[in-house]
């Protein structure tokens, strides 16, 4: 096991200095830990580096599905979905099934006769496409049937209705795992490490020189490749490179809602279509996440906002279908992220294709960029197989198809045989299905912290569904490094509490500063920024519009070393 603690990190950033790497991974979103994952399970020497913290960017801010993307059919993009299908299968059965698992969506019928037939004939496809049957085939029901399992819906939002399944993934927690099964497979991945520029020889890319952003030291990291995958900061590779872009990535702003499950009365998800696309109400635990929006977005890359405009889009959408509408005061937590999507002659965003591309614009330099969340390990794959026709000796062929990550292998006995796991920790059974849900096999850790203090096993807040070992754990193996990281990413408190983790924040801080060596004003500090974040963001979702919700979310303070 290879914990990404503290020491981790300080042993990595020694061993970067001085070692040249086969592969070294720009960005730690879920395509760049998946070429980590991928470079290195080949035997490849391999490094990855983020400026800020795994999942950050876009993967920590999607619709959370693992998808074929069903409205690809309509656009007759069979290979896509195909593809999409496949890798869903493979998560939910055997790399991810702790964190990835089935979901079931209603789709409203509105017209008589055609769209049955219609919407039917592209669900049957979508149930047997690339090996999809990981998950029950779709249902058609009558009218009566739908409000039966949607009884919040409005007498005249439907005539009938198909049930259909798809799968659900906690975004962040499942990139922050791929890049800890890198590290287990030899990878060295460190966060809070920004490139500031590539190392050239010649025309040859050589590596990168990179600031840790804990001690503000600049250091270079050498390397025989260097792949990048950083999403909407796609360009900005080309740039460092001091070439041209070889594809331009644009971005396009979506943004979710999370409101509580007894907000709206319904006993599965909804897809809805809107003028410009489809909006998803998606079970989350004790939550509905309702989303989302897809507009272009040309101002702050790391701090995307949501304006009230945006929010009140979704609102009005989803209560168009609603008996009861949800208003503002019942929105629990609000986040938006950056979709890259490859620019093409298109006139809005929602038309650009949603497939990767994998340039070689200059030798030592790959970048990959575009694809969709469900497809990362495909992506990383391609993006590595260019990588070692670069680095000129050989390498095996990807099995990451096959290498479950960690807390995957050994799950499905471990969930049959939860009822003795919670007998044997002493905690509900309720907390040792979150546990497992969470870390997987892994959980035998989180128990070990319980039982070597059991204060620990007692929730952040009253009203937390997570524990305080949680937050011990997310510090000593999982790289968090600040108040943020936790709140936001380990756990979903941010999102999933009324008052976005403000009563959790000096809470957590407590136990992540003796983990992390802060004295109290460092600890203080922490629990400022964190609460200075919490008011921009909620500040910026009164804004009118994208320009004044922008500029009033960057009025909070960055995350600066004390």
């Amino acid at each position: 096991m290879t914990p990404l603690s503290p020491q981790y990190r300080a042993e990595t950033l020694r061993k970067l200095v001085n070692e040249e790497v086969d592969v070294l991974v720009v960005g730690g979103g879920v395509t760049g830990a998946g070429v980590a994952l991928d470079a290195a399970s080949r035997g490849l020497s391999t490094a990855l580096v983020e400026a800020r913290d795994f999942a950050a960017g876009t993967s920590s801010r999607s619709s959370k599905l693992i998808h074929g993307g069903l409205r690809y059919l309509e656009q007759l993009d069979f290979k896509l979905v195909r593809e999409a299908l496949k890798e869903r299968g493979l998560l939910l059965q055997k790399l991810a099934p702790h964190l990835v698992r089935p979901v079931k969506f209603l789709v409203p019928l509105t017209h008589r006769v055609w769209e049955r037939g219609y919407i039917g004939a592209g669900v049957t496809l979508y149930d047997t496409l690339g090996g999809a049957r990981a998950l029950p085939r779709h249902r058609h029901l009558s009218k009566r049937g739908a409000f039966k399992a949607a009884p919040a819906l409005a007498d005249d939002a439907l005539i009938g209705a198909i049930q259909y399944y798809d799968a659900q993934v906690d975004d962040a927690r499942h990139t922050m795992t791929i890049a800890r099964t890198a590290a287990e497979q030899g990878a060295s991945v460190l966060t809070r490490a920004r490139v500031t520029s590539l190392l050239r020889d010649g025309e040859r890319v050589v590596g990168a020189k990179v600031v840790d952003r804990e001690s503000g030291i600049e250091f270079e990291i050498r390397a025989r490749t260097v792949v990048a995958a950083t999403g909407v900061w796609s360009d900005d590779m080309a740039e460092a490179a001091g070439i041209p872009a070889p594809f331009t990535v644009r971005a396009s702003k979506g943004i979710h809602l999370v409101v509580p499950r007894e907000k709206i009365d319904l006993d599965t998800g909804l897809i809805l279509r809107t003028e410009k696309s489809v909006l998803f109400v998606i079970p989350w635990g004790r939550h509905w996440i309702v989303g989302t929006t897809d507009t272009e977005w040309d101002l702050d890359r790391e701090h995307p906002a949501a304006s009230r405009a945006d929010v009140d889009y979704v609102l009005e959408h989803l209560n168009a279908v609603l008996r009861t509408p949800v208003t503002h005061d019942d929105i629990e937590g609000v986040y938006a992220g950056l979709r890259p999507l490859l620019a093409a002659k298109a006139a809005a965003t929602t038309k650009l294709s949603r497939e990767h591309a994998v340039a070689h614009p200059v030798p030592g330099l790959v970048i990959v960029a575009g694809g969709k969340y469900t497809t990362y390990r495909v992506m990383a794959a391609d993006a590595v197989d260019v990588a070692v026709e670069e680095i000129g000796r050989p390498a095996p062929p990807s099995w990451t198809d096959r290498l479950p990550i960690v807390g995957a292998e050994g799950y499905h006995e471990l969930w049959e045989d939860r009822f003795a796991v919670a007998a044997k920790s002493g905690l509900p059974l309720t907390r040792v299905e979150h546990l497992l849900q969470r870390y997987g096999t892994r959980i035998w850790n989180l128990l070990d912290l319980v039982e070597q203090d059991r204060e620990l096993g007692a929730p952040i807040t009253e009203t937390s569904e997570y524990l305080r070992a949680e937050a011990v754990y997310a510090v000593s193996h999982e790289g968090a490094l600040h108040l943020e990281d936790v709140l936001t990413r380990r756990t979903r408190i941010s999102i999933e509490e009324r008052d976005r983790g403000v009563a959790a924040a000096p809470v957590v801080a407590a136990l992540m500063a003796p983990l992390l060596g802060w004295d109290a004003h460092k600890e203080e500090r922490e629990v400022a920024n964190y609460l200075a974040r919490v008011e921009a963001e909620r500040s910026a979702q009164e804004a009118p519009d994208d320009a004044a919700a922008n500029a009033t979310r960057l009025a909070a303070p960055a995350l600066l070393p004390s």
